[in-house]
């Protein structure tokens, strides 16, 4: 028994020693890191004050003063525009190229900011659109161009992915992500401490959006180091994609076949003879009892 926990303690060790190694060149590699980096920035850059507008969106003075349930309600919405965005890049943004996309997503997540701006300074109510209605608006459409930008960021996740550790490397782009969710949360959190809004005091809310929205267009900068390349064509290297082809035609060499083999047993040979001449006797005894019977007949 502890033999064989050792040889599986053995077996388990090298292939997390030879995953982490595959793991560590393609992270080496050009094509890999500079668009994981892309993908980070774009996340931290795009600023969450999402806490200060939902104590504005609560406050009797200086906000519309929403209730719980109808902020709920505001952020069902969100997630309608979310699915709808999904159904957006499904059907007519999926084979155009990354570059495109996410340089398109990325200014009208940075428009549709404004919304934001225009709600806070009460524009909407002098254009005569009550809050309750611009804030389900501004909601919907920001939810949806949020999903429609990481879209393509997950497609191109999964391009990066080398075979053989598709899902423990999938995870760590994942990793890398939340870690930019993380920093866009902890930056938007530092600018309303800058701008001294708190829970009551929202004279400066105005300025952490249009802050925010100049952000949000400083991933454009950073475009290049994303491929140019649609969702349809390979974006590792040829050396990580020839090196899978040779160990997966080394492994499949080294498969043995086993045949099946037989038991010879004599006690099991004289079990299927027994199971045989009962077999017959049944259908012997049946016949008899059919004769007997249409002889009574």
């Amino acid at each position: 028994m502890s033999i064989s926990l050792t040889s599986h303690t053995g077996r388990a060790h090298k292939k997390f020693v030879e995953a982490s190694g595959k793991m560590l060149r393609t992270l080496k590699c050009p094509e890999v890191w500079r668009p994981c980096f892309y993908m980070y920035m774009s996340l931290a850059l795009s600023v969450d004050i999402q806490e200060g507008m939902f104590y504005w969106y609560t406050d009797p003075s200086a906000g519309p003063s929403f209730s719980e349930g109808f902020i709920g309600f505001i952020f069902a919405i969100g997630s309608v525009g979310s699915l709808v965005g999904v159904i957006l890049y499904q059907n007519i943004l999926r084979d155009h190229s990354f570059r495109s996309v996410l340089c398109s997503s990325q200014l009208l997540l940075s428009l549709s900011g404004m919304l934001d701006l225009i709600l806070v300074l009460r524009l909407n109510l002098k254009l005569g659109i009550p809050d309750y209605y611009f804030a389900v608006i501004d909601e919907g459409v920001a939810k949806m161009i949020n999903r429609i930008k990481w879209m393509p960021l997950l497609v191109l996740s999964s391009k990066l992915c080398p075979a053989g550790i598709e899902g423990t490397f999938f995870a760590l782009l994942m990793s890398i992500d939340n870690i930019g969710v993380l920093s866009a949360s902890w930056i938007g959190g530092l600018l309303l401490h800058l701008l001294r809004i708190t829970r009551t005091e929202f004279k400066n809310l105005w300025a952490a959006i249009l802050i925010r929205n100049v952000m949000r267009l400083l991933p454009l900068a950073l475009l290049f180091l994303v491929p140019r390349s649609d969702p349809n064509s390979n974006i590792l290297p040829a050396d990580l994609l020839n090196e899978y082809d040779g160990a997966e035609a080394r492994r499949i060499e080294n498969v043995e076949l086993t045949s099946l083999t037989v038991d010879k047993n004599p006690s099991t040979d004289a079990s299927l003879q027994e199971c045989k001449t009962q077999e017959h006797l049944d259908v012997g005894q049946d016949d008899d009892e059919a004769s007997l019977l249409a002889n009574r007949g």
